[in-house]
């Protein structure tokens, strides 16, 4: 496994914003190509040097993983760091040959507060560049503001609660941001000819209802949805603690069929 720091310079778009590169040895010719933002509940600034487990289990499996540090050059707050995400996927999407092939699907992904601007880059590349995107990775995604689902109550014995309302404030600020279907895509009016979504959360997790209510409006919209529920017992909400579990491997299975799905 290759990790690494780099800076991706943005041709029209300063500060650049580094990228940790992760590649595996069971990389092919046409290697997916993944855009990965990861969680912090819009609070962490701090770039963690060690390899996040999926961004570098997603990299085993084929796949080369970019996960770009939004957090520092955007300081977490909206617009800011939604742009900058999306930037990175643009970024991403006009070197496909430097990190893949021309033919590399494009792909983002994230978790927590990082799967709130997936699903917001998503809706963005569907405005901005239809086409472009072949799909989302959504990992207990953190897209509701209103934190009034009946699973957020068990935010508090993961000690999550206070963490992720102070996220939100933060992230918001003082905009009404969170009438902005960019800010919190949960409340977007318009989720038709967004890209095909992977959508995973646990039975246990905190944020399992939004996380299901999005994908459930998404296949409304007739979006193409791969969705796992994995059980209580599994130990998924190890993913703000950002550790693994016994889901590992199968998440992995789950994003290789995804990814193969593509075709």
């Amino acid at each position: 496994m290759s990790v690494q720091w780099e800076n991706v310079d943005f041709a029209t778009t300063k500060p650049s914003v580094p990228m940790r590169l992760y590649e595996g040895a069971a990389k092919g010719k046409a290697p997916a190509l993944v855009l990965y933002l990861r969680g912090g509940a819009f609070l962490s600034r701090d770039r963690k040097e060690i390899e996040r487990p999926i961004g570098k289990a997603f990299a085993e499996t084929g796949a080369v993983v970019l996960e770009a540090d939004y957090s520092r050059v955007s300081h977490n707050v909206f617009p800011q760091a939604m742009e900058c995400a999306f930037m990175a996927l643009k970024c991403l999407s006009g070197r496909r040959k430097q990190f893949g092939s021309p033919r590399s699907r494009l792909l983002v992904a994230g978790d927590e507060a990082g799967g709130n601007l997936a699903a917001s880059v998503a809706l963005k590349a569907r405005d901005q560049m239809p086409g472009e995107l072949s799909g989302q990775v959504l990992l207990s995604p953190m897209i509701d503001p209103m934190m009034a689902t009946a699973s957020i109550r068990k935010a508090d014995k993961i000690g999550m609660g206070q963490r992720w309302a102070e996220g939100w404030s933060h992230y918001l600020g003082s905009h009404c941001g969170f009438q902005h279907p960019y800010a919190a895509p949960c409340l977007c009016s318009r989720l038709s000819g967004v890209a095909p979504a992977l959508v995973v959360t646990s039975e246990d997790d905190p944020l399992h209802d939004e996380t299901v209510g999005y994908a459930s409006r998404l296949k409304a919209s007739g979006v193409t949805v791969r969705q796992k529920v994995f059980p209580a017992s599994c130990g998924w909400t190890g993913i703000y603690s950002e550790g693994d579990g016994k889901w590992m491997a199968t998440l992995c299975s789950e994003f290789t069929a995804f990814v193969d799905s593509l075709n």
